[in-house]
């Protein structure tokens, strides 16, 4: 398929450009239909619910709110009314407005504050919030602001409002993807080749997007999806192709035809990356489990954007290849190839100098990771799931600022009432015991409407506040059920407390489901079943301790002023089980490009401490800089103006950067390194009944640079290897080091260049006799007469010494 793609380049981009504007202009024709529809099932506030619909069938619009304060005197005044009542009424006049209720007439009478100083209108639009046209909010919002002055403050809050209050659309994509071309030309030092995974992430999360958006019409799909779609589909896309496109270029840097290299890289790093885009919707697809319908759609384009990323990455992306050839390399990259030759490829300077320090102090290491990531944790000990509301936007903003008016004029509890849902009329008896309550600050019964009773209850207490949730306890467990009436308590705080609860019953078995999922797959794909159970306890750690950061910064308040995201207060109920599934799945994807360059290593030497030494010198270095683009990509959010969307970055930011720079480059060697030869231990009986799948291509069709430290390619089909350390005699490693594999006729099969550590790995076609040959200046060479016997490695460890005959020239 990589070929086709390769020769076929001009077919498939055009393809992928069809696709794209075809899929653009039809959503944009059809427009959206995001629902953000919470259905919980067997849950207080959805009996509650259904029961406000009935009482009130036509009242579908959404409610804002103007809030008024005098800084002397009291709103009642002429002088007030005469600046507000005239924009109320134009306000009224605007169309897409269906009422406005003030507190200067009969049926607002109790919309103004005990001192007299703050009063409020309620503005009811003919739509919902996300319908209504923001040339419509904007002109709301200008028309009452525009009455302030003069010791008068007006501000405007609620969810069509806080529409008007986001960046532009595209602020933290853009920024997220300049972040990570920054990081790409500086891990390349090629324009071209950096441009090539932002090109391939953005086809994918373009097609992703507005598949999202057409898919909306027929299920539905929460304006959360698409924005959680976009922020995992660049992250993703941008990793995927980073991954190939290194391995493309280090094919073509030891001597490989561009054609040739790309075919290579798609078969051995485009095989891990099908895997891991795998992993990562398996992980996705475990919310499906928790029931929660609000959550379908997220799944539905998340996945859809990450399957898109992956196609794009396997597909676009080598016809891209295709089209630059060479010109992937930078242009003293190229230079050098044409006057030099290939280079060896081998891993180098400060990535294999710390891959030999994990291996020489992997308790050392491996404590002090394991410490630190404790430490970040302890803050999930204080996780409190809750209502996110307007009290926690930026304080300059209009809607903190109606949300605070409210609070200092009505009661902190008056921005997130309770609403105690009769069939009938209410008894007296019930609207005493209400009132009587602890918690409760004011309680009025509305007239009763199509047979429905509401009883309005403002706490005490802010909804934000965990005495908002003991009091909802307290009204369901004790006051009503005494009253012998059968009652619901429902209300924006009580539907977030359910779905809190609702989460937490069913986040066990979403967990066990995502790592059980994950365990099998990694079982299948490197034949171990100390691997997975490793992976599985490593992703449980990062959660863990990207959770307490979270609580620490959310909840705690720690840098929310530094970076501008409001107050400290709960983390919203649907956050935990998102950010779990997408820190799964990309953990997944950095276990498997992590460990089967390890597990590849092991498959030719049987030597664990050198497979996973190798495997992480040649991995750490394409980790971590995918990490750092994840990193940047997730923070940009922050800039979105959704405050989940703002909360879900940082947390998966913190995700990712533990888990990349901590866990997989310092604690799981760490730990691969004290457990030895049992990382890969299968039972045999296990070992038979499973299938297999390939995760890395046969031996015969790895291409060109697949032996490690190769001058050329390795001999295809060898059937065993030689490997070992080439060191002084005072045990000293000797870098850079060419070890030579020739039959006893003296016709070459491998040449190999020692890594900085010494070590050093060659292809043998078969059992036999061969000659090997070492040379390394200054010291005198070495050579030895090899006798392989069957097919298991042979270890072999060399010593030079200076100023000895050069035996070998």
């Amino acid at each position: 398929m990589a070929r086709w793609c390769y020769r076929h380049r001009l077919v498939v981009l055009l393809l992928w450009v069809g696709a794209l504007c075809g899929l653009a202009v039809t959503a944009s024709s059809a427009g959206t239909n995001y629902a953000n529809v919470f259905s919980l099932p067997d849950t207080d506030s959805k009996r509650a619910y259904d029961l406000l619909e009935q009482a009130f069938p036509d009242r579908a619009g959404g409610t804002d709110t103007v809030v008024w304060k005098v800084d002397e005197g009291s709103v009642r005044d002429d002088a007030v009314r005469s600046r507000i009542e005239p924009a109320l009424r134009e306000i009224g006049a605007m169309e897409g407005v269906g009422d406005v209720t003030g507190p200067y007439e009969q049926r607002g009478e109790t919309q103004i504050g005990q001192d007299g100083r703050i009063a409020y209108a309620q503005v009811t639009f003919t739509e919902q919030a996300d319908a209504l046209p923001l040339d419509l909010v904007h002109d709301v919002v200008d028309t009452a602001r525009g009455a302030a002055g003069d010791g008068l403050q007006v501000e405007v809050g609620g969810q069509a409002v806080a529409r008007t209050q986001e960046p532009p659309t595209g602020t933290a994509e853009l920024v997220g993807i300049l972040a990570a071309a920054v990081v790409l030309f500086v891990a390349f030092g090629s324009v071209l080749a950096a441009v090539l995974p932002i090109v391939v992430a953005v086809f994918g999360v373009g097609t992703g997007m507005f598949g999202t958006q057409l898919i909306s019409h027929v299920t539905d799909v929460p304006d959360l999806a698409s924005l959680l779609a976009t922020l995992i589909g660049l992250g993703v896309g941008i990793d995927y192709a980073l991954f190939i496109v290194t391995r493309h270029r280090r094919n073509i840097l030891a001597g490989a035809d561009p054609e040739d290299a790309a075919v290579s890289a798609l078969n051995t790093s485009g095989r891990a990356v099908l895997f891991a885009g795998g992993t990562v919707c398996i992980a996705l697809a475990g919310m499906l489990v928790t029931n929660l319908r609000f959550l379908d759609g997220v799944v539905i384009g998340t996945s859809l954007t990450v399957v898109l990323s992956v196609l794009a990455a396997v597909t676009l992306l080598p016809a891209l290849l295709g089209l630059l050839g060479h010109r992937v390399l930078s242009r003293r990259q190229r230079r050098v190839l044409t006057a030099r030759g290939p280079e060896p490829d081998r891993s180098h300077g400060l990535a294999a100098r710390w891959s030999a320090l994990v291996e020489r102090r992997p308790r050392a290491i491996g404590a002090l990771a394991l410490v630190v990531m404790a430490v970040l944790a302890v803050p999930l000990m204080s996780l409190r799931l809750g209502t996110v509301d307007q009290g926690s936007d930026d304080v300059t903003t209009t809607t903190r600022k109606a949300y605070d008016l409210l609070a200092e004029g009505f009661g902190p509890g008056f921005n997130g009432p309770l609403q105690v849902v009769v069939a009938g009329e209410a008894p007296e008896s019930l609207v005493t015991a209400v009132e009587r309550t602890e918690g409760v600050a004011q309680v009025a019964a509305l007239p009763p409407e199509n047979g429905v009773t509401v009883v309005q209850v403002v706490p005490t207490t802010s909804p934000r506040e965990a005495a908002t949730d003991r009091l909802i306890d307290r009204l369901r467990e004790d006051v009503l059920p005494e009253t012998g009436v059968e009652a619901h308590v429902g209300g924006v705080t009580a539907v977030s407390k359910d779905f809190a609860s609702v989460t937490a019953d069913r986040m066990p078995l979403f967990v066990l489901t995502i790592i059980g999922l994950g365990f099998l797959l990694l079982m299948l794909a490197f034949r171990s079943v100390v691997v997975p159970l490793t992976a599985a306890l490593m992703n449980l750690l990062a959660a863990a301790a990207s959770f307490g950061v979270l609580v620490a910064v959310f909840q705690w308040g720690w840098g929310l002023d530094l970076l501008a995201l409001g107050t400290e207060g709960p983390i919203p109920a649907f956050l935990p089980i998102i950010m779990l599934s997408l820190l799964f799945g990309l953990s997944m994807d950095y276990q498997v490009f992590l460990v089967s360059r390890m597990h590849e290593e092991w498959t030719h030497t049987r030597d664990s401490a050198r497979a996973v030494r190798v495997g992480l010198a040649e991995t750490s270095r394409v980790i971590n800089s995918a990490a750092l683009i994840m990193v940047s990509v997730f923070l940009a959010f922050v800039l979105s103006g959704d405050f989940g969307a703002a909360m879900a970055g940082v947390g998966l930011a913190a995700a990712v950067a533990l888990d990349a720079f901590i866990l997989r480059t310092a604690l799981v060697p760490a730990a691969m390194h004290l457990l030895g030869r049992a990382n890969w231990w299968l039972p045999a009986a296990l070992d038979k009944r499973l299938p297999h799948l390939a995760v890395e291509p046969r031996e015969d069709a790895a291409g060109p640079g697949t032996g490690e430290g190769a001058d050329g390619p390795a001999p295809h089909g060898a059937a065993s290897v030689v490997h070992g350390f080439v060191r002084t005699t005072g045990g000293e490693p000797v870098a850079d080091a060419v070890l030579t594999l020739c039959t006893s006729g003296g016709r070459q099969l491998d040449r190999v260049t020692a890594l900085a550590d010494g070590s050093y790995v060659l292809a043998v076609p078969g059992p036999g006799t061969y000659f090997l040959a070492v040379t390394a200046a200054p010291y005198a060479s070495e050579a030895a007469r090899l006798t392989v016997v069957g097919d298991g490695p042979v270890v072999h460890d060399v010593e030079l010494a200076a100023g000895e005959v050069d035996a070998v020239n």
